[in-house]
């Protein structure tokens, strides 16, 4: 039996967003738990979709002892703030040094965190863990797929696993590939450590691994698990992040050292060879919801890519609910649009009223105003209610005051899901909680580049992938790099980075 420290802290972070990510943004619950210290931890993340999770439950299957740290996660947003990283990293390397010795450590990290003092968030977290139990024992983590891979993480971390689907459908899963992984380390086992960068970056809307390329890549990982390599994965990449190191890779572990970097490399030579291959078609707002109503039948997905709050995005731009008034979309329904000042007004009014509002586009975005008009209040709500989608299973969310509104215009029938927090809309729940029944709209509208697709891709007729203002870029020559190393290609095909 090992004793084994375990705990989790994650943010990705978009570096070109507005707003950091500050010690409260991880106190508070949103789907995920609150910051949570100690023995919580356990009950906090017990029966969700996380790679902590997923290790907790193996580990304590075979009977080791393990230690709680703590948990902390906060909605994707700009640079994490100074103040919040130390507290939190503080606070681990703490109850580390009172609660130790240990076997081994585990931490279920994102991979893309950069501190307003840090570039490479995770590789410092790493380090200082290491500065507290040295380098003799294991400490192993879990990471995203949309990770930024630093040559300090792959140095700190004795072994790591990557999440294989986007949507991440697999985080618990995940955890329990590494437990497994530190199984073999506490026996005795040395794995050495194959890695492999990519020339070339890839925004988020061209990731998604049901789809080719993407899908063949997961295909060989899966193949190298069958010949017996130990582990291998590929990352790849939260690209609006100006940092160094930003890019896909690939790691491998094999007690073989020359078969776990031939792993890493056959998986990178894949990925480069399949450069061209990559799909990030783009339409226009208004050009998506007129293919959304000329559809004999529903409901169209539009995913509203570039205001994802999971990405970065403020989730309160309104291009999209303009599109849909001025080409008077009827039978349509918008979520999540964050603006707690309208939701609040809502409530003040009741069921049934009617309000004027200038309504999202108040996050201070260049050039956004909110959408100005007339509402009727549906239906209000408390923003606590039960995730029921593939990746979100067994959380229960708490967003605030929340409404739905319908937009009072004779020519057309567009509802709105206002919360009071930012939250991606990944799950039918996000509007059934509130009276909107995804199946009977015609156009349904959700601030999500790619994890709606777990929930929403089932009841579909078709999804189109919508460009329209936001924080999280799609066409990555659009974004101003400054620390990004010279030479990377922005896009696939596309040019190179200058400085």
């Amino acid at each position: 039996m090992a004793r084994i420290a375990v705990g989790g802290f994650q943010h990705e972070t978009n570096t070109f967003a507005s707003t950091q990510a500050t010690f409260a943004d991880f106190e508070m619950h949103d789907a995920w738990p609150g910051l949570t210290r100690g023995p919580e931890l356990f009950d906090a993340v017990a029966g969700l979709n996380l790679g902590l999770a997923g290790f907790i439950g193996a580990a304590l299957a075979d009977g080791h002892d393990l230690v709680p740290l703590l948990w902390g996660s906060a909605e994707p947003s700009s640079y994490v703030t100074e103040d919040a990283f130390e507290r939190i990293t503080g606070m681990m390397v703490e109850d580390l040094k009172k609660h130790g010795p240990f076997d081994a450590v585990f931490l279920d990290l994102h991979g893309a965190m950069a501190v307003a003092h840090h570039q490479d968030g995770e590789g410092e977290t790493l380090a200082r863990v290491r500065s507290v139990v040295g380098n003799t024992i294991p400490v192993v983590n879990t990471l995203d797929l949309h990770a930024n891979i630093t040559e300090k993480m792959v140095a700190m971390s004795s072994a790591m696993t990557i999440y294989r689907t986007y949507p991440h459908v697999d985080m618990e899963v995940t955890g329990e590939r590494c437990y497994r992984l530190l199984q073999r380390l506490l026996a005795g086992e040395i794995l050495h450590k194959g890695f492999a960068k990519s020339p070339f970056l890839v925004p988020l809307s061209a990731q998604w691994t049901d789809a080719e390329p993407n899908r063949g890549f997961y295909d060989l990982i899966m193949a190298q698990d069958l010949e017996g390599v130990a582990n291998s994965d590929l990352a790849l990449a939260f690209p609006p992040a100006d940092i160094l190191e930003c890019g896909p890779a690939s790691v491998a572990y094999d007690p073989d050292p020359a078969r776990a970097q031939a792993a890493a490399q056959r998986i990178m030579d894949a990925f480069v060879a399949a450069e061209s291959k990559f799909d990030n078609a783009l339409l226009t707002a208004d050009e998506a919801v007129q293919q959304a109503m000329s559809e004999p039948a529903g409901p169209i997905v539009l995913a509203d890519a570039q205001d994802n709050p999971g990405a970065g995005g403020t989730s309160d731009t309104v291009g999209v609910l303009e599109a849909l008034v001025r080409n008077h979309a009827q039978k349509a329904a918008l979520g999540l649009l964050w603006d707690a000042e309208v939701a609040r007004e809502a409530h003040a009014q009741g069921e049934g009223a009617e309000f004027d509002a200038p309504l999202g586009g108040k996050s201070g975005r260049p050039g956004q105003a909110p959408f100005r008009g007339r509402f009727r209040v549906e239906r209000l709500g408390d923003g606590i209610f039960d995730c029921t989608g593939e990746m979100y299973r067994g959380t229960r969310t708490n967003l605030g005051p929340m409404a739905l509104l319908s937009v009072v215009d004779a020519d057309c029938d567009v509802k709105v899901v206002v919360s009071s927090h930012r939250f991606q809309n990944l799950d039918q729940a996000c509007f059934r909680h509130i009276g909107v029944e995804p199946t009977e709209q015609q156009i349904l509208v959700v601030k999500s580049t790619v994890h709606f697709r777990a929930d929403y891709d089932p009841i579909a007729a078709r999804t189109l992938v919508v460009e329209s203002p936001g924080e999280h870029p799609c066409r990555l020559t659009n974004l101003d790099y400054r620390h990004l190393r010279e030479g990377v290609r922005l896009e696939p095909m596309g040019p190179e980075h200058r400085r």
